[in-house]
């Protein structure tokens, strides 16, 4: 998985010729409840994007509002270049979305299934149930009864429905719910796989750690409003950062670095102290703490930077997790 910076990001654009997802003003009410306010949303091409929020955040109905399941109240939108919903059905034909869960005829098999669906859509369609199901790696599954698949099985024939009509753009969400490890492993190469092919792969998520693992970039929502996006090595480097210090006298560093602007939050643990420094703290910081310490007589055993991981970033910039959406 590779990052995209924010300049990489706009030359791939520019060259491409559009976002893969462009929203300007995107709102969606019910009600008195602002569901997605004033969206402005930017989906490279050819990425996984992670679209986070806490669940009730409004990630669901802003894939609603994409697909056309339901109408947005104002701004401007596009997918793939296509403005929608004005011309829905072109801009369709090359997406492929599952919305909430997939959900089959449970006393069909998957084969059958695909069949179905298959002769909704083109010509096309039915000779690529084979390659479908072998791409999600449900060949061997495909003639059983889709009542006897698992959740994960039932996860990945959803995807093989949208490789039916060959999308450049996936929109998938909560793909990873309710899953096992093994299921997250399988959908997480899956998605990177999609994506090595030159599709654009938009998930909805509020498993964050897997979003990391898969995902080149991500917007964070909440209360229906996109508060940050961008490469999440981007995203992460302007995070708060925080230090573990191994000491021979944890108690008098914290005395020590309180009295400093060092001292803002400090945790004292067994061997030693975790320091929590403001967002754009740099590695001088770091020095400056060895440095207190060791001329006031406390030995430093160990100094370490901790990575700073998209979850602990996460809960910085959200303002609560609320209930489910």
């Amino acid at each position: 998985m590779s990052a995209l910076t924010i300049d990489e990001m706009s030359r791939s654009d520019s060259v491409k010729g559009s976002w893969a997802v462009e929203t300007h003003g995107l709102t969606k009410r019910f009600g008195d409840n602002v569901a997605v306010n004033d969206v402005e949303l930017l989906v490279p091409r050819g990425c996984a994007f992670g679209y986070l929020g806490p669940n009730g955040a409004g990630k669901t109905t802003l894939i609603r509002v994409l697909l056309g399941l339901t109408h947005a109240d104002a701004g401007t939108m596009s997918l793939l270049g296509v403005p929608v919903p004005r011309h829905r059905d072109r801009a369709l034909a090359r997406v492929g979305a599952i919305v909430d869960e997939p959900r089959f005829h449970g006393h069909l098999s998957g084969r059958q299934n695909l069949e179905i669906l298959a002769a909704a859509r083109e010509r096309e369609a039915r000779g690529r149930i084979a390659s479908s199901l072998e791409r999600v790696g449900m060949t061997q599954r495909a003639d059983d009864r889709v009542s006897k698949y698992s959740m994960g099985m039932r996860q990945r024939l959803g995807v093989a429905a949208c490789l039916l009509g060959d999308p450049q753009l996936l929109i998938l969400d909560e793909p990873m719910n309710g899953l096992d490890p093994a299921g997250m492993h399988e959908m997480r190469d899956m998605i990177l796989s999609l994506v090595a092919e030159g599709r654009t792969v938009m998930l909805s998520s509020h498993l964050l750690d897997e979003v990391e693992r898969t995902c080149d970039a991500v917007a964070i929502v909440d209360n229906g409003k996109v508060i940050r996006q961008g490469p999440i090595a981007e995203l992460l480097a302007g995070a708060a950062m925080e230090v573990h210090v191994d000491c021979s006298s944890p108690e008098r560093a914290r005395t020590i670095l309180a009295a400093t602007t060092l001292g803002e939050k400090i945790d004292v643990e067994t061997t030693g102290l975790s320091i929590h420094l403001p967002s754009g703290a740099g590695r001088d910081a770091i020095a400056e703490i060895n440095r207190l310490l060791v001329e006031d007589g406390i030995s430093v055993y160990r100094l370490e930077e901790l990575q700073v991981s998209l979850e602990s970033w996460f809960l910085q910039v959200t303002s609560r997790l609320g209930d489910s959406e």
